[in-house]
């Protein structure tokens, strides 16, 4: 069978690798970071597709996988609900995911401490030349490094990632630290809170060591916020050093009086279980909001997926359902066709427009979010239909708008 290169070892990586290795080919997997990435990210939505992907990937789906719920709620300022909405869904950890698909995949093959240099290719192979001045030869290259990917900088420098013009704060907060009173109002829901211009929104996931019984889990929240690109973004990636992060600041660097900040505003204008998560979260961090769009995501012999190729803003929730999409179509069409550029062709053929629209899905709800507070309007009436229209269209399945191409509705264009 042929002998495949993928470069990136995080989700995306690790479901094309251990997809293709199940297949019989010769896969080696390259990843920059040394250690293991778990703890990196935070809650993810589950669809069915996704489930898919992991049984593909070899991975065993069960009751294991994260924490049910079966409603959403969106709630106002004084913590009374504006609005409820039945849909079952599972919520997962990106830690969780990881560790499956980690454990799938032969440490032999999970090579670390891998930064990609250059890569070049010729009519039967593509060559990567490491920083630490190892070289990998291979049939194929598919690459899933992620929003800063090293392989679109050599082979798509174009395409660049955008700023969205606002952050979200992230974090997961214990079970076990929270009142009664946010318990039982909001904890077993997927919740929603819409201050003017701004999005909350939060979910229960397992908590350490994967524990998904009750009073062990955690709950995982995402506030959407404006900031502006060249006064607010940077003091927000900067830390209590002056030290200045202009891709993404570290998590444990954030300035703590960007936090207290924070947690005062929550206090101002989120609803009371908002504030009191966001007041007992250990460590929130921040994750500056970008778009990437690619018009073209095979070169040859090289193939970008995931975040490499596309990024949707958090609010679709499909980002890792993507990459497992792409990891088995990839896979599909070696299958049928081989090691070969045509292989990479029809995969382009097949999730390029799909990739294009979930970044479109993504900036619609992305809009919307920012459109609330530019109408200004604090009529009940309309924040209880704007709460029914929020938790009807964020983070779900939308596999079959995409198949339709009506991953935005027709009154968005």
């Amino acid at each position: 069978m042929a002998k495949i290169l993928v470069v990136g070892g995080s989700l995306g990586g690790l479901f094309a690798a251990n997809i293709l290795l199940r297949q019989g080919h010769d896969v080696t997997l390259l990843e920059k970071t040394v250690g293991s990435l778990d703890g990196r990210g935070a809650g993810i939505v589950t669809h069915d597709a996704l489930a898919e992907a992991l049984r593909a990937a070899g991975v065993t789906v069960d009751e294991t996988l994260g924490v049910p719920v079966t409603k959403r709620v969106t709630l106002g300022a004084d913590g009374q609900s504006l609005g409820e909405m039945e849909l079952p869904q599972v919520l997962t950890s990106w830690s969780r995911l990881y560790h499956m698909l980690k454990e799938s995949f032969p440490s032999e093959r999970y090579l670390q401490g891998k930064t990609v240099k250059t890569v070049t290719q010729d009519e039967n192979a593509v060559h990567v030349l490491c920083e630490d001045g190892s070289k990998h030869d291979a049939e194929l290259l598919i690459a899933s490094d992620g929003i800063r990917s090293a392989v679109r900088a050599q082979v798509a420098p174009q395409i660049q990632p955008k700023y969205a013009g606002y952050i979200a704060w992230r974090g997961v907060c214990d079970e076990a630290c929270l009142s009664k009173y946010t318990l039982d109002t909001l904890f077993n829901r997927f919740g929603f809170c819409l201050p003017n211009g701004e999005q909350m929104l939060g979910y229960p996931v397992a908590g350490s060591g994967n524990d998904t019984r009750p009073g062990k889990r955690r709950y995982n929240f995402v506030w959407y916020r404006p900031a502006s690109e060249h006064e607010e973004l940077v003091s927000l990636l900067t830390d209590d050093d002056g030290h200045h992060y202009p891709t993404g600041i570290p998590p444990l660097k954030v300035s703590w009086k960007h936090i207290a900040h924070m947690r005062k505003v929550a206090q101002e204008i989120l609803a009371p279980q908002y504030a009191e998560i966001l007041e007992k979260t250990a460590a929130p961090f921040l994750q500056a909001i970008y778009d990437v769009r690619s018009e073209q995501i095979v070169f040859g012999r090289i193939a970008l997926m995931g975040d490499a190729a596309f990024v949707g803003r958090p609010h679709v929730g499909m980002g890792v359902t993507k990459a497992g999409d792409e990891a088995i179509v990839i896979a599909k069409h070696i299958a049928t066709l081989g090691a070969t550029p045509a292989a990479l062709n029809a995969y382009s053929d097949e999730r390029l427009k799909v990739g294009q629209q979930v970044v479109a899905r993504a900036q619609y709800l992305g809009r919307y979010m920012q459109a609330q507070g530019s109408k200004g309007n604090r009529d009940n009436e309309k924040l209880k239909r704007n709460a029914d229209t929020v938790m009807a269209e964020t983070a779900i399945d939308i596999s079959e708008l995409l198949a339709k191409g009506k991953a935005v509705p027709e009154s968005a264009h």
